[in-house]
């Protein structure tokens, strides 16, 4: 959240509805929500809920919407993984589990949430009553939303794409770890559009706005220039799924025995 992320609320930037102290509040307010007792009684559909519902006591704006999607799944199987069981096998497990019980939780939560450029869906509209589980709500929205289809794939983004740029990213040498996160998220964008762009500017923009990331990976173009380019029409551009992937691979990464100097 204190990384200097292109695009995204930062301690120097926010949004019109949005500032870095909301971003603040929000994460401490997820705290208890995702202690481990808690994690242990509830369904990921109700530690969503619970997270949703717990942000919107102390911010206006959904500030974490695609972060409580992605950390119930990672936090249940933390907390259930059996003796020397791979983490992303034990996400693939609590996946597997969940029911229409999960899904009426988390299309009650997103709904509460108001999550920018979410539209009406062909299939499985969180205005209509649940009728598959989760899974499979979430398979059907995984061509238009990253989030989605990292409960359709297993996590395939963080597990196998992201996890590896962050290991990258500390291991190079005078890298802080503010840095290393600032890396992670724009190596992220240089292979996977940000959906969140995709849905409020098109295609087209998402497609663009990686495009840039590689100029800047690149060595073409100054991270700084980027940043401004992104920021130029309000929140428009900003690459808020790309932050959500970035949290959960920061998440899956401690999970996993990862260090973070």
């Amino acid at each position: 959240m204190s990384a200097a992320k292109p695009g995204n609320i930062t301690p120097a930037h926010g949004f019109s509805d949005t500032t870095y102290a909301d971003m603040v509040r929000s994460a401490l307010a997820l705290g208890p929500v995702f202690a481990r007792g808690l994690v242990l009684r509830g369904t990921v559909g109700e530690l969503i809920a619970n997270g949703v519902r717990a942000t919107a006591r102390v911010a206006r704006a959904n500030t974490n919407l695609g972060i409580v999607l992605l950390f119930a799944p990672l936090a249940r199987a933390a907390v259930t993984g059996r003796a020397g069981e791979p983490l992303r096998s034990a996400v693939e497990r609590v996946l597997a589990q969940l029911d229409v019980d999960d899904a009426a939780d988390t299309f009650a939560a997103i709904a509460l949430a108001h999550p920018g450029g979410l539209g009406d869906a062909t299939e499985h509209d969180i205005r209509d009553p649940a009728r598959v589980t989760l899974r499979e709500a979430m398979a059907a929205a995984a061509h238009r939303d990253s989030v989605a289809s990292e409960y359709a794939t297993g996590y395939e983004i963080v597990f196998e794409g992201a996890m590896p740029l962050l290991n990258d990213a500390l291991g190079t040498k005078g890298r802080s770890t503010l840095d290393a996160i600032v890396w992670l998220h724009l190596g992220l964008l240089c292979g996977w559009p940000d959906t969140l762009i995709a849905r409020k500017a098109g295609a087209e923009a998402a497609q663009a706005v990686s495009a840039a990331a590689r100029e800047v990976r690149d060595g073409v173009r100054s991270l700084a220039d980027f940043d401004a380019s992104l920021r130029a029409d309000g929140n428009r551009l900003n690459p808020g799924t790309t932050a959500d992937l970035v949290a959960a691979t920061l998440l899956a990464a401690l999970l996993d025995g990862v260090r973070l100097p």
